[in-house]
């Protein structure tokens, strides 16, 4: 019996000293009141002495609980709120399209994204006779008959073709739903065509200077052993043809850099006249070779812009070079600069305009694709790469400046640059 007293005696002063703990802060601003009062007011010190027993034994018998009654109506209020959340909003914070289904593969819920994806959807309607795709029905099967969770690939044909990577798995234990989620996968495939399309394009323009040459040399110590007529001639096509490859590689290697940086960086000013006459100096002997008279037209005043120099350089060296190529027939090439106030925000249009064959309408929309060319025999002759104005639209697309092409058979082509004004 005397065990037990003690222990519960024990037990009473852990009570009361777990209280008297957990209501610290609250003693302390008591005593600290109560000494204020003590030094301001004229008090006995037995007063102040019997004031803090008192707030002693309140503490002593305040519940334990109440000191943490704060935090836990903070943890009821979150459970309460998590609670109030269903699975439709839930879904709806899902940015892919998602379907929640029972085990009758019936639709039980679809988020916005899916009904903007697939249409025609709703609660009620079988998901098997939605996605009648073979690997659709055996994700279904998989994930109804107790398999885990599995992804397959599935293409949606209509409207518009999208590839979809399609996971499925149960909601929770017990509950008898279960989810799919659509990971649309068109951008990452049409990625994966673009430079699939490229090597092989790479591949193929380094291949037929190679053969050339390699066919040439071997005519070098063959037949044309001692024939320098012929050996002149085969060094000359030989000397063409490496000087090909080099202004590939080097295009490649500028694309790679601008796709490597596809951000400008900001606070460099550039003064689009002395670019400009700069590019139309360092084009004259070409101009004056292909007979093209090259003018200008520039407005007055201050034409600074924000940007690379040396990118935007490159952008009117490129159309300039191709004007004077291509359109050499119309005699001369026109650069205008020009203050623009059409469009979402000012700018400066700079236009490059020929008066050569022109380019037909329905190769408009292609013609800065890496390696598309109109003319593939003129393109080669005049040394062209098929990389240019690919290299254009890169550029200015890191100035946020855009391209415009416009063009008659017959009446030569214009490709405006527009670029903005901060």
């Amino acid at each position: 019996m005397a065990d037990m007293g003690g222990a519960e005696q024990r037990t009473t002063a852990q009570v009361v000293v777990t209280r008297l703990w957990n209501s610290r802060w609250l003693l302390a601003t008591g005593i600290v009141a109560i000494l204020t009062v003590y030094g301001f007011a004229d008090m006995s010190f037995h007063v102040v002495l019997l004031a803090c027993a008192v707030l002693l034994l309140a503490a002593a018998m305040l519940p334990a609980g109440v000191a943490r009654q704060s935090a836990e109506d903070a943890a009821a209020i979150e459970a309460g709120g998590l609670q109030q959340l269903s699975g439709e909003y839930l879904a709806a914070a899902v940015a892919d399209p998602l379907i929640i289904f029972d085990r009758a593969a019936t639709i039980v819920h679809a988020n916005a994204a899916a009904f903007a994806a697939f249409g025609g959807i709703a609660p009620g309607m079988s998901l098997s006779l939605k996605f009648r795709a073979p690997e659709m029905q055996a994700l279904l099967d998989s994930i109804l008959s107790g398999a885990a969770s599995d992804v397959v690939e599935y293409t949606e044909k209509l409207p518009v073709e999208r590839a979809y990577r399609v996971s499925a798995s149960s909601v929770g234990h017990g509950t008898d739903l279960y989810v799919l989620v659509f990971k649309d996968q068109s951008e990452a495939r049409r990625i994966d065509r673009m430079r699939a399309d490229f090597i092989a394009n790479a591949s193929h323009e380094l291949r037929t200077p190679l053969a050339s040459i390699s066919g040439f040399i071997e005519t070098l110590r063959g037949p044309a052993r001692n024939d320098p007529a012929a050996r002149e001639q085969f060094l000359q096509i030989m000397h063409n043809q490496t000087g090909r490859m080099a202004r590939l590689i080097d295009d490649l290697l500028s694309l790679s850099r601008l796709e490597m940086k596809p951000y400008l960086q900001p606070g460099t000013e550039v003064d689009l006249r002395q670019t400009l006459d700069s590019v139309i100096d360092s084009l004259g002997p070409l101009a004056r070779e292909n007979g093209v008279a090259i003018e200008r037209d520039f407005a007055k005043g201050p034409l600074n812009v924000a940007g690379d120099r040396d990118e935007l350089f490159q952008v009117f060296e490129n159309l300039l070079e191709n004007a004077c190529k291509y359109g050499q027939s119309g005699g001369r090439v026109v650069v205008t600069i020009a203050h623009s106030d059409d469009g979402p925000e000012p700018g400066i249009d700079i236009t490059i305009r020929d008066f050569g064959p022109g380019i037909p309408e329905e190769h408009i929309p292609r013609i800065t694709e890496r390696f598309y060319r109109v003319d593939v025999e003129n393109s080669r002759t005049q040394k062209g790469t098929g990389l240019g104005l690919s290299i254009v639209k890169h550029i200015l697309t890191r100035h946020n400046a855009r391209l415009s092409i416009k063009s008659e058979v017959g009446n030569g082509a214009a490709f405006t640059v527009h670029l903005p004004v901060h």
